[in-house]
């Protein structure tokens, strides 16, 4: 008796198993339109986001260049109170300043979107490259006294 419930109870777990784990070939192919709907949505998704994430550095880039022309400015006004030979050192390094900050501006411009992962990239490059502008800048600004 027993023997013949258990033979019973394993009959019915496995046609139930295999009725419903069958799919029909309509329903494969639905759940496969979903998956790369889905899928599609999410790339969608992932793209806007990269893209605003660059518009977005591109602006506080922009306003970091600004912020350098403005020291630049204000710098020029404070050396003219200078003697002439310290002159002439402070606006050649000024010179040189200038030239780098309207290279980092064009090489922000001239940025084309080519993929999240060449971004990452030059975002990294441009972030140690403006860094290194940022410290000449409070380098150029701090007084040596000797």
């Amino acid at each position: 008796m027993k023997k013949s419930i258990l033979t019973l109870s394993a009959f019915t777990l496995i046609v139930v198993a295999l009725t419903t784990s069958c799919n029909s070939p309509k329903e494969k192919v639905e759940n496969a339109q979903e998956s790369v709907v889905n899928a599609n949505e999410d790339l969608n998704k992932a793209n806007e986001e990269y893209l605003k994430d660059v518009e977005t550095y591109r602006k506080e880039t922009t306003d970091k260049i600004e912020a350098n022309n403005k020291s630049i400015e204000e710098f020029n006004a404070r050396i003219e109170k200078e003697k002439k030979d310290v002159k002439a050192d402070y606006h050649k390094k000024i010179k040189e300043l200038e030239q780098k900050n309207s290279d980092m501006k064009r090489k922000m411009d001239e940025y084309k979107e080519s993929g999240k992962e060449n971004w990452e990239i030059f975002k990294t490059e441009f972030n140690r490259d403006m860094d290194e502008l940022g410290n000449a800048f409070k380098d150029l600004t701090i007084k040596n006294v000797k």
